[in-house]
């Protein structure tokens, strides 16, 4: 902000008459200075109090960018009040076609429907030019190591930006949109997720300064990668362009029955998000895992198959679908994991075994119900920091015989996550033969969640932990599943 020195201009007459406009906007919209002030670092406003009310009076001058945040605000405000005084229409009538961004974001789906994948950056360029800007995908290697671009036309990308140590990675990181003015370039980062599973980044192209932090443009391109998100997710379901740039090299075939097998790697519903990564990402084998989420119950199941390559991916692939197939059926943890042993020992006669463990959370009490087959015990974490292993409901690894079966039980208190781990993970090895350990796995845990970290971008540090500690060269499948109950509290 600065001072008015010096002989007035041609805009300090357009700066007084918008000014004058603030004034008397303000006194329409019945607002206090400390509501205003409110309102305007609510739309992303950085003055103080004290600026914004000296600008208000004409005793400084904010920066134009400000000044069109504090605008907005006011025009918010009048908005809400004049539509509170429109005379309804009965019935109410409708708009006959969209207009703005609106028709932007309704032609990129429409056209989006009866395109090819390889279409789809084409499009978003067009959705974004139709928004007054240039926008371009990033999407997340399987890694999730770096960010590579989608071109349109299926053109050679000219390169990725890391994850860790970049802006576009922080916003991957976060998933909170952050503004840029490197290499000369305006530009806005916002995250592209698909409900709570992180695809990407969509780079936004800007002119003037006053484009990049105007509210109205951010939410435009806030509801325009929300799209493009799901657009991602959906069409990659059919066709091969969107996959392509995601992988860094060929995948073997025991991965990629797992990969099509595997749900996504993050999903959420309400007071619960739960995350899972696997290693390595184009030889894996016999790691694999899976959940299903409702309104009142969260299960989940991780499963680690005996032996290496495709017999191990077959061998899991199988238990998950009977551990799908049983809990799709109603059938409770008990009977999911009869079925599983079924499977196992009809299908594998011999010594094949699975190990695992299978849960169910109640999600409006906490009641956690688990059964462990032969599989590392899950670690508790409270007020970010490891409370215990559960110990309980300890059986035979599913194959080997059913025995007895005992259901065990935990009451989860808000906040609380559930890290799910295999011994590909504490057995990992260096180059001198120590293992990653318990101890290592609890260490990062803590330090992850005390930090604040989302778990999915805790499970995607630990699993890069754990192939830094071999070098990036894995001698065992390793995959991790967390997840955190937070229920919001209850009102009295």
């Amino acid at each position: 902000m600065s001072l008015r020195p010096g002989p007035p201009g041609p805009e300090d007459f357009l700066d007084e008459e918008q000014r004058r406009a603030l004034r008397s906007a303000l006194e329409i919209a019945d607002l206090t200075m400390d509501e205003l002030w409110t309102r305007f670092f609510a739309l992303g406003g950085s003055s103080d109090l004290l600026e914004v009310e000296g600008h208000v009076q004409g005793l400084m001058s904010l920066p134009p960018a400000e000044v069109n945040v504090l605008a907005h605000a006011l025009n918010e405000r009048l908005d809400e009040l004049f539509t509170q005084h429109r005379v309804p229409y009965r019935p109410p009538l409708r708009a006959s076609r969209a207009s703005g961004p609106f028709a932007a974001l309704l032609h990129l789906v429409d056209a989006a429907h009866a395109a090819p994948p390889d279409r789809l950056p084409e499009l978003v360029a067009e959705a974004g030019t139709a928004l007054g800007v240039k926008a371009s995908v990033h999407v997340a290697d399987h890694e999730q190591c770096r960010l590579w671009p989608l071109l349109p036309g299926g053109a050679a990308p000219p390169g990725s930006v890391p994850i860790d140590g970049s802006l576009p990675g922080r916003v991957f990181q976060t998933v909170r949109p952050l503004p840029s003015d490197a290499e000369g370039l305006l530009r806005l980062w916002l995250p592209l997720v698909d409900g709570h599973h992180r695809v990407g980044v969509l780079e936004v192209r800007v002119g003037t300064p006053a484009e990049l932090y105007d509210p109205g443009l951010r939410e435009e391109c806030r509801w325009l990668a929300e799209l493009v998100g799901s657009l991602i997710t959906s069409m990659g379901q059919y066709g091969d362009a969107l996959e392509r740039p995601r992988r860094t090299r060929p995948r073997g075939p025991s991965a990629e029955l797992l990969w099509q097998l595997l749900p996504p790697l993050t999903a959420g519903s309400g007071s619960f998000v739960l995350a899972g990564v696997l290693e390595p990402a184009y030889e894996a084998g016999g790691d694999a895992f899976d959940y299903s989420l409702s309104e009142t119950t969260v299960s989940l199941a991780a499963f680690d198959a005996m032996g290496h390559g495709l017999p191990a991916a077959v061998l899991v692939a199988a238990a998950v679908s009977a551990y799908r197939t049983a809990r799709r059926d109603g059938r409770d943890i008990h009977d999911q994991a009869r079925a599983i042993d079924e499977v196992v020992a009809e299908t594998f006669p011999g010594s094949a075994f699975v190990t695992g463990v299978l849960a169910e959370l109640d999600v409006p009490s906490g009641r956690l119900r688990y059964v462990n087959a032969g599989h590392p015990a899950p670690h508790l974490l409270r007020g970010g920091k490891v409370v215990k292993s559960l110990a309980g409901g300890r059986r035979m690894p599913f194959g080997l015989g059913t025995g007895v079966l005992t259901v065990a039980e935990e009451a989860l208190q808000p906040g609380d996550w559930l890290a799910v781990h295999t011994d590909g993970v504490t057995e990992a090895r260096d180059a001198a033969g120590a293992w990653f350990g318990e101890e290592r796995l609890v260490d990062l845990l803590t330090r992850e969640v005390a930090g604040g970290q989302s778990p999915p971008e805790t499970a995607r540090r630990l699993m890069h932990a754990v192939l830094a500690h071999q070098e990036g060269l894995l001698q065992d499948d390793a995959s991790v599943l967390l997840a955190r109950w937070a229920p919001e509290p209850q009102g009295p």
